[in-house]
């Protein structure tokens, strides 16, 4: 029997995607073999992200990483960490930050709800350029002399939010921001894949760079990587930690963290509630390896082959099915169904409720409702639910 079923919830068919509000991606066996197997045993915390650190440095090529409770929790530490550097009274007072530098510097473009991350560690967030193609009202992006401008005494660092069409380009603003000393802090939780940008974010100097460790990466939902600067990451490890130690006992270990840094020993900060759990890191370091050696290609034929099935199957319905394939040999296929609303009767959003709704619940991509479009991602469909799933979608549509 379900263990859900056991606690009265109902199982759904997952068509959209990787999400966090569902779940997040199926961890392969190897990921849940290593989340079990690090629960029959106990080691020190520190000691063991000490080791994360010179996996995830191996795999991205950063000096230094953490593994974090998800991508929020690493912007959350890696802001952390920009404030507070290696001072300890800082880190006590976090997210109160009178007296020092605060403000990171953002394209107002680049604003999105996930950097309350940000600003929960006490950043202040200072706006930059103007969204002007989406308010039709011109052609220009943020440009990089707007971030350069903004620079000034309260300057603590940048935040970046990073895509394959992000402006100004990183690697032009790093270099500014450089320049005056500034980190730059990086949002890139879903930017994977490609697994090239496990690499080539860190690559253009940027300070910190946040990923998701519960999407493309398929470890647990609850984990995510912070990776970049070895000193910064010490103090992200140390804002996270639990410190409860005697001073005269407590010997951290040097290649996480570089305990002549310190006036003291912190106590618990501001990221003692987004601790990890020694499965959950286990777990994570194993589902990169697999990710990094492209052990997840292979599926993306499978794939292919679902969504053109159901493609066909709904091929009299009043609708039109447009087949994404990225062709990278590693990017999941997408299917988008737009809805004839004249000739249903009902419109995207009526049709998605109906499919939550129904027997079993259908969760379709949700991003294009507005358009009249259904938006399908396979990457959480198991074989046994293409035939129900094919079958709800024909009563809603054919």
């Amino acid at each position: 029997m379900s263990i859900f079923r056991e606690l009265g919830v109902t199982s759904i068919i997952n068509v959209s995607g990787t999400v966090t509000r569902l779940g997040g991606a199926p961890m392969p066996q190897a990921v849940l073999d290593a989340f079990i197997a690090a629960a029959t045993e106990t080691v020190p915390l520190e000691q063991l992200q000490a080791a994360a650190s010179l996996r995830i440095a191996a795999v991205t090529g950063a000096e230094a990483g953490l593994v974090t409770s998800g991508a929020a929790a690493s912007l959350t530490l890696g802001a952390a960490a920009i404030l507070a550097g290696w001072e300890v009274g800082r880190m006590e007072r976090l997210p109160s930050c009178d007296g020092y530098a605060n403000e990171f510097v953002v394209a107002r473009e680049h604003r999105n709800g996930y950097d309350h991350a940000v600003r929960a560690a006490g950043a202040q967030l200072v706006e930059v350029g103007f969204n002007e193609i989406t308010a039709n009202a011109g052609v220009r992006r943020t440009e990089a002399w707007e971030y350069e401008a903004a620079f000034g005494p309260c300057t603590a660092g940048v935040l970046y939010g990073f895509s394959s069409t992000s402006q100004p380009p990183l690697g032009h603003l790093v270099e500014l921001a450089r320049r005056r000393n500034i980190p730059v802090l990086v949002d890139a939780a879903g930017e994977l894949p490609p697994r090239k940008n496990l690499t080539e974010i860190i690559a253009t100097g940027a300070d910190l760079v946040a990923f998701s460790g519960g999407k493309a990466i398929r470890g647990p939902q609850s984990t995510g990587i912070l990776c970049g600067r070895r000193d910064l990451i010490g103090s992200a490890a140390l804002q996270m930690l639990d410190m409860d130690d005697h001073p005269q006992l407590w010997e951290p270990p040097p290649v996480l963290i570089d305990r002549s840094k310190l006036g003291g020993m912190p106590r618990h900060g501001i990221g003692r509630s987004l601790k990890v759990s020694k499965e959950e890191i286990a777990a994570l370091l194993t589902a990169l390896d697999l990710f990094a050696a492209g052990a997840f290609d292979s599926e993306v034929a499978t794939y292919l082959g679902w969504l053109e099935e159901i493609a066909a199957r709904l091929k009299s319905a009043p609708v039109q099915c447009r087949l994404i394939d990225p062709n990278d040999g590693e990017t999941a296929p997408v299917l988008e169904i737009a809805v004839n609303e004249k000739a249903l009767g009902r419109n995207a959003f009526d049709i998605c409720r109906r499919l939550r709704n129904a027997s079993p619940p259908v969760y379709v991509g949700h991003g294009k409702l507005a358009e009249g479009v259904l938006v399908i991602r396979p990457v959480c469909l198991r074989e046994d639910q293409i035939e129900p799933l094919i079958r709800r979608l024909v009563e809603e549509l054919g």
